[in-house]
């Protein structure tokens, strides 16, 4: 009986993640302001405008428009790597992250969930990244991390200083703050996202030179960025089981469903690009869930947004049920790029019908 189930509640995903599912914003309804992180244009853009200290560029991550500004960086920096993928930069499947985020202090998941302190509330220091909070720590993972990677691969070149990441207040054995402090302490960690760093430098000369058959795959990006986003969350996830004791039981819940859709998302290789990533964030809950929230039927959520939290409980539930074998079913069916491609044309099939109501599936 469980395989039929399973079955469901990814057919249920596909169709409530997928970008191009019918009740999708249009390009016309992705305005200029909305399209982009919130305070990306005071974000620093280059690693010269973080503060210099004793020949040191200090970054502290746990100020949202500085953690910001890594993403910034990162994205210009990788750039010419995604220029045929789309104009000014919007092809770069590094979107997704900084996308992420903005999400996450739109909605207010980067503050002090204990309220013990005014970290990240308007009443204090809006701009705070609270380390109690456990989006932000999660995150921590999926922006120093492979900014780190970055670095070590030699993204940015020759750097005239060495980069500080300044820790949080309390908790700061759970993060590491340089390069040589990460690949000390998890190596297999950082190797990930430095694969993948790697892999852009390595298709540098033929990116620059249009005359040449480029060796760059869109596909092979993919892999290995999701490899090690993957990677971040599994890692993250035993470190900060403490901090969800702030939340209340339905954000919980969400952030650990959440976090098992991103393995059957990553199996794909779900482009991340910034429209794409834009459509996808419109179903994600635009406040923290509280007590009382009751999936499918909270009120000041879209029906299209009931319907994804719906649908990420359903997929977790089921991958707890067959002890993780449906993701690695799922993983199975996506292993080749043919299959990746089927997948991703399922879904487009799955989401022609405006008709398809998913309660019913």
């Amino acid at each position: 009986m469980w395989p039929c189930f399973g079955i469901h509640a990814l057919l249920i995903v596909a169709v409530t993640l997928s970008p191009t599912t019918a009740t999708a914003w249009s390009e016309n309804d992705v305005t200029e302001e909305d399209i982009y992180p919130p305070l990306w244009d005071f974000a620093p853009g280059n690693l010269l405008d973080f503060p210099i200290k004793d020949n040191k560029i200090v970054i502290n991550a746990w100020n949202y428009r500085e953690r910001l500004g890594v993403y910034k960086v990162l994205l210009k920096s990788s750039a010419k790597y995604f220029s045929a993928f789309g104009p000014q930069n919007s092809g770069n499947i590094l979107w997704g992250l900084p996308l992420q985020h903005g999400w996450q202090f739109r909605t207010g998941r980067l503050a002090d969930p204990s309220h013990a302190t005014s970290c990240g509330y308007e009443s204090g220091n809006l701009l705070c990244q609270s380390v109690r909070s456990w989006w932000s720590c999660m995150n921590y993972y999926l922006s120093v991390i492979p900014f780190l990677g970055a670095v070590e691969a030699g993204l940015f070149g020759q750097l005239p200083h060495e980069i500080e990441i300044l820790p949080p207040e309390e908790q700061r054995e759970d993060f590491c703050y340089s390069v040589s402090d990460c690949r000390s302490r998890m190596p297999k960690l950082l190797d990930g996202w430095t694969a993948f760093f790697d892999y852009l430098l390595s298709t540098e000369d033929k990116a620059v030179c249009p005359a040449t058959i480029s060796s760059f795959k869109l596909d092979d990006a993919l892999g290995l960025m999701w490899k090690a986003h993957v990677l971040s969350i599994a890692y993250a996830l035993p470190k900060f089981q403490d901090r969800l004791k702030y939340l209340s039981k339905p954000e919980e819940n969400f952030g650990e469903d959440w976090s098992n859709a991103v393995d059957f998302i990553a199996a794909t290789h779900f482009s991340t690009d910034l429209l794409t990533t834009n459509k996808f964030q419109a179903f994600l809950p635009q406040r923290m869930l509280v007590e009382g929230d009751v999936i499918p039927s909270i009120s000041d959520f879209t029906r299209q947004q009931n319907k994804v939290l719906f649908a990420l409980r359903a997929l977790h539930k089921a991958n707890k049920w067959t002890g993780g074998l449906l993701l690695k079913l799922w993983q199975k069916s996506m292993s080749t790029e043919a299959g990746r491609k089927i997948g991703r044309k399922l879904i487009e099939i799955l989401t022609s019908s405006q008709q398809l109501d998913l309660m019913e599936i």
